[in-house]
């Protein structure tokens, strides 16, 4: 299972590259209506919330360079496993593809990590540039369960790694393939 960036997502990504002084500490969780695509997204209360119900929800950060793009897609593959496709990752093929949108994009990463609800594929890796005009950071991370394809990909601007990537790993931490989900971990 390969999950390409939707492009006009990845155009419409805007940063905000002022230095980020404190996060909200509050969460709140964000779910699917439709049943046939259960989720719950948990992510700091602050983001803002976007998306159309059965398309990708898209969370931004107000005081941080940080978007997140959720997508849940139908997919005949259920013997997919997160184990199998990082054994079959094609590294250059995935570097290619972001490289066509973030210049320069190479692969810094790529391992299984938990969602709340099961194993997912993640990877990651650097731009030198962007449509934003600096190096973004992309964390990828997918899984299959129960029928549907889940994609969660975030980006942030490279420079910001040390504030952001703690709201990233808590975003995928938390995230569930299930409509009921409640925060397994705490926001620092």
């Amino acid at each position: 299972m390969h999950f390409r960036p939707l492009l006009g997502c990845l155009m419409a990504l805007s940063l905000s590259l002022a230095p980020v002084a404190a996060f909200a500490q509050n969460v709140t969780m964000t779910g699917s209506p439709l049943p046939d695509q259960p989720y719950t997204l948990i992510h700091p209360e602050a983001m803002s919330v976007s998306g159309e119900v059965g398309g990708p929800v898209t969370i931004n950060h107000p005081d941080a360079p940080l978007q997140c793009v959720l997508t849940v897609v139908a997919v005949e593959d259920t013997a997919w496993t997160a184990d199998g496709a990082l054994a079959a990752l094609d590294d250059a093929a995935v570097s290619q593809g972001w490289a066509e949108t973030f210049p320069g994009f190479a692969l810094t990463n790529k391992t299984t990590t938990a969602y709340q609800s099961s194993t997912a594929l993640l990877y990651e890796g650097n731009s030198t540039d962007s449509p934003q005009g600096v190096p973004l950071t992309v964390v990828h991370t997918e899984t299959v369960d129960a029928g549907n394809g889940y994609s969660l990909d975030c980006f942030y601007a490279t420079e910001m790694a040390e504030t952001v990537r703690p709201l990233v790993d808590f975003i995928i931490a938390n995230f569930s393939t299930r409509q009921d989900a409640l925060p397994l971990t705490t926001l620092q």
